[in-house]
């Protein structure tokens, strides 16, 4: 009887440890720096991951789980245009989305 109870009572630590992670996706303009640090973070490449776990981190969250680049269309809500509906510079009209976990 004592090892189920033990059972059970780990089961629901576990159960209330995974209630505490916290997960969140930042919405990010990719704003070309000249180093190419945008190009790592829209193609998910290994070079963008230190990047974007600086990212999560200058907001409190431990780690970053995933980065990748995102179409307008895909994000609910206004995405800001240009006054004259012309884009200048590059990456423009460009999103990233960080997933940040604690």
């Amino acid at each position: 009887m004592r090892p189920l109870s033990a059972f059970i009572a780990c089961t629901l630590l576990l159960a209330a440890s995974a209630a505490f992670a916290d997960s969140r996706v930042f919405i990010v303009a990719n704003q070309a720096d000249g180093y190419g640090i945008d190009q790592c973070l829209a193609k998910g490449d290994k070079c963008g991951a230190h990047a974007a776990r600086s990212y999560c981190q200058s907001r409190d969250f431990a780690q970053a789980t995933a980065y990748r680049r995102v179409d307008p269309e895909e994000i609910t809500g206004a995405v800001p245009k240009a006054a004259n509906g012309n884009c200048s510079g590059l990456g423009c009209g460009e999103y990233v989305a960080i997933t940040c976990q604690r």
